[in-house]
């Protein structure tokens, strides 16, 4: 089923006052050319012919076919999910196109419902597989190379074994899915309806979300509290989704007998629990030396005694208020990719000439940013709500890593070339690091190099604290809800608890805030899906570490790492680099870089 693999950021956009220029729009054609295709037709007859044929063919056989026969069954799935893929993916990306048109969203849920049937007699392959003797599945591997370049996949399922139920419970739980989808679409819906009237003017999430960076603290307010109302008014439907969501979770966790509500995510991320608790436990304790000192030096550059909720990403009064236009946020992004290697720029020049971006801010249109891969077989789509703000030239940075990344990974197969989130991440945030160190270099002034340093902390603070108590958030989320339903008050004391921790002591908070939990996407579609952030943004200021030492072969080890795409583990692909994750040392090199930036602030004030 389509599922967003980078969900909407937690990035506003810029002011739309000046002319941007001509802003992409998709162009979906290289999955299908409509709704009524007949290539589609084709794929969804083809679809549900092949599940019943695979399910003939190999339920209750898995364990008497041979190492040749094993792949053949592997090779079938995996071509079953391409075009399963392709299908959700043309359904899906139309849908998020414009949330709020009624036949594309009758489309993707009745695709979804359809492909979910086809699928269901599916579910009996990873459980069969599981079943497998480990000796068995390990002589089968060794007999097959072909086979065996598969073992990543093998693993990674096999680490569900111990939570996985009967096959009549794991078909129920499948059919289920269109369920808890549909409280999904619910909550898209509901946000990409919000109207805000803010000065008279009636604008939607994104554009009220984008006065919270407007020069003038009154506007900043103005849309800080009908933000709030809003959320307050609609705050029973949120917490209807999120209590249905986490409950919906609780119950499969529980038939499963897994330990924590982050067990799943941990699993699906091949990342050991110990090293996400030293991630959190490293940023938590890194507070005060990172947002706790930025925000206080931010405060007395705003001349405030206290810092409100709608100051925290307020621009700079040294900042010149500019917007970029599209063509120089193109050359800015591509200059830098392609000054770290030719071939970086190569793999990112399709996206701008061949509809494979989305960036209007458009009526309906779904909030903030993402990179949807498709399938190997056609290329990665970004969608953007670009409006013109120096951060969102880092917002195209990042979502542009993505689909480098996607195309990469690719070779490996529709299987293998899906990255753990944790390292999805790389490619998109190192991506950033190279568009900002070259903007950085061509600054021109102390108070031009001020501005994008505080910026990048800024963004920083935003990837790595912000996402932190996020976590931290769903993490009590999820305890609290255990203990029974949750009102809207109950939710919002939680959020506050981490917004004050993490924010720390130079900020107020005004009446209302606690409901903006309300519009973070990341919390309904993929649960514990924030660390990731952290996690990508860490590792990259280790690797750029490495980068800026000025070994060689740095550029062809990073190809590589990107190529892998799902097929290694971690520790696999950091190993040539010198790096370790599961060391709690490596967490804090990443959160130097930061506190490096805010120690060179610091110096500009002396």
């Amino acid at each position: 089923m389509f599922k967003l693999p980078f969900p909407l950021r937690d990035a506003n956009a810029a002011s739309g006052d000046k002319p941007l220029g001509d802003l992409p729009e998709w162009n979906l054609d290289d999955l299908y050319t409509s709704e009524d295709a007949a290539e589609l037709k084709r794929d969804l007859d083809w679809l549900e012919d092949a599940c019943a044929r695979f399910a003939e063919d190999y339920e209750n056989k898995l364990a008497d076919i041979d190492a040749a026969g094993l792949l053949d069954c592997v090779l079938r799935n995996e071509k079953i999910n391409q075009i399963a893929g392709r299908i959700m993916s043309y359904a899906g990306l139309r849908y998020y196109q414009l949330t709020t048109d009624a036949g594309r969203a009758k489309f993707m849920s009745d695709t979804q419902e359809k492909v979910t049937n086809f699928t269901t007699p599916l579910v009996f392959f990873t459980l069969e597989l599981n079943r497998l003797d480990d000796a068995h599945l390990s002589a089968l591997l060794a007999e097959n190379a072909d086979l065996a370049r598969y073992k990543p996949i093998f693993d990674r399922i096999r680490a569900m074994k111990p939570y996985q139920l009967s096959d009549e419970m794991e078909k129920f739980l499948h059919d289920l899915g269109v369920v808890g989808d549909a409280w999904e679409r619910l909550f898209d819906e509901t946000i990409a309806g919000l109207q805000f009237d803010v000065n008279g003017e009636t604008l939607g999430i994104e554009g009220t979300l984008n006065l919270l960076t407007d020069p003038e603290r009154e506007n900043r307010e103005a849309a800080a509290r009908e933000l709030a109302d809003v959320f307050a008014a609609n705050v029973k439907t949120f917490a209807r989704v999120h209590n249905t969501q986490t409950k919906e979770k609780e119950i499969i966790d529980r038939w499963r007998g897994m330990e924590t509500a982050q067990t799943g995510r941990h699993l699906s991320n091949q990342v050991e629990p110990e090293v996400v608790e030293a991630l959190r436990n490293a940023v938590v304790n890194a507070y005060p030396k990172l947002s706790h000192r930025y925000y206080e030096l931010k405060r007395k550059w705003l001349g405030l005694d206290r810092m409100q909720v709608w100051d925290r990403n307020a621009p700079l009064p040294m900042e010149e208020k500019r917007v970029v236009n599209w063509a120089q946020a193109e050359k800015t992004v591509m200059d830098a990719y392609t000054a770290f290697d030719p071939r970086m720029g190569d793999l990112a020049k399709p996206f701008f000439g061949k509809g494979w971006i989305d960036a209007a801010v458009k009526p309906g249109k779904a909030p903030g940013a993402f990179a949807h891969p498709t399938v190997t077989d056609v290329h990665p789509y970004v969608m953007l709500n670009y409006l013109g703000k120096p951060r969102d030239v880092m917002t195209l940075a990042h979502e542009l890593g993505h689909g480098v990344h996607q195309v990469l990974a690719a070779g490996q197969g529709e299987m293998l070339s899906q990255t753990p989130l944790t390292l999805a991440e790389t490619a998109s945030v190192f991506g950033e690091m190279l568009t900002f160190r070259k903007m950085l270099d061509g600054a021109k002034t102390q108070r031009d190099r001020k501005v994008l340093l505080a910026g990048k902390v800024e963004d920083m603070i935003n990837t790595v604290v912000r996402q932190i108590a996020f976590y931290d958030f769903e993490c009590k989320l999820h305890a609290a809800r255990r203990g029974g339903e949750l009102t809207p008050e109950a939710i919002g004391d939680l959020w506050m608890s981490v917004q004050a921790e993490s924010l720390g002591p130079a900020f107020d908070f005004m009446e209302g805030y606690e409901s903006f939990w309300a519009y973070i996407p990341h919390f309904v579609h993929s649960p514990f899906y924030v660390y990731a952030y952290a996690f990508g943004d860490g590792l990259v200021n280790a690797l750029y570490a490495v980068y800026q030492e000025g070994k060689p072969g740095f550029e062809d080890k990073y190809f590589n790492m990107l190529k892998a795409g799902g097929s290694k583990h971690h520790k696999e692909l950091l190993a040539p680099f010198g790096l370790d994750a599961s060391d709690p040392a490596f967490w804090d090199k990443g959160l130097d870089m930061i506190s490096g930036f805010i120690d060179e602030l610091e110096a500009m004030e002396e």
